[in-house]
């Protein structure tokens, strides 16, 4: 049987293509060896709010095709013989100098006890720049991403350090909101930002979530239990 072409997929792929051509970040990205133009938005978020520092365990959510994971390797000065740098994704991804690539789907409960062990305990940053598939349709494509990323933070509940940092792509729409209130329960500080990478026409925003266990929620905790001793 003979398929027929879908006119709007091809007029789409199409403008993505001359999009892709005319993107100075994806020029620039094949000029300076990054997988992806994506690096350039972890490198802008970083420049601003300084979550990679030397010396620090960093898991990469969705890492695939390892734009973030690049520049994460530097600037945390994670080499192959003493590796911090820890990618992950149900994707294959080749492999990487400085960084340790794991394939798997990080929603399985084995995974997160196996990624513990070969990692050697819990991490200081948790990224996560995952996406959906869009379907098209606006308010669809903003709950999955949505429901992805409550997903990457209840797993990074789990391996996160204290004092650790947590940054992750949304979008905008409303619900995002929620997120943002959770974060604030548990994390010191919130952000949320658009870097100059991200296209214009795009709805993507970053949450940067720095100081894990330290938010309005312990603080209260805090207060009570000194109040109670007092």
């Amino acid at each position: 049987m003979r398929l027929h072409k879908d006119p709007k997929r091809s007029e789409s792929s199409r403008r993505w293509l001359q999009r892709q051509i005319k993107d100075p970040y994806v020029l620039r990205s094949k000029k300076e060896g990054y997988r992806s133009r994506a690096a350039y938005k972890l490198l802008e978020l970083n420049e601003k709010y300084h979550f990679l520092k030397p010396s620090l365990t960093v898991l990469d959510l969705g890492a695939a095709p390892g734009g973030w994971t690049q520049v994460a390797v530097p600037l945390v000065k994670s080499t192959s013989e003493n590796p911090s740098v820890f990618a992950f994704d149900i994707l294959p991804m080749e492999a990487l100098e400085g960084a340790v690539v794991f394939e798997g789907d990080f929603m399985d409960d084995v995974v997160l006890k196996n990624l513990e062990e070969q990692i050697g305990g819990k991490v200081d940053v948790v990224l996560s720049d995952m996406a959906p598939s869009a379907t098209g349709h606006a308010a669809t494509d903003h709950l999955r991403i949505v429901g992805m990323v409550e997903a990457a933070y209840d797993f990074a509940q789990h391996i996160l350090k204290p004092g650790g940092a947590f940054v992750a792509k949304v979008f905008q729409g409303g619900t995002e909101k929620d997120l943002l209130l959770l974060l604030k329960q548990d994390f010191e500080k919130v952000h949320h930002a658009k870097p100059p990478a991200s296209r214009k026409e795009s709805s993507e925003l970053y949450v940067i979530a720095l100081g894990y266990g330290k938010g309005k929620s312990v603080a209260k905790e805090e207060t009570v239990k000194r109040n109670v001793e007092g």
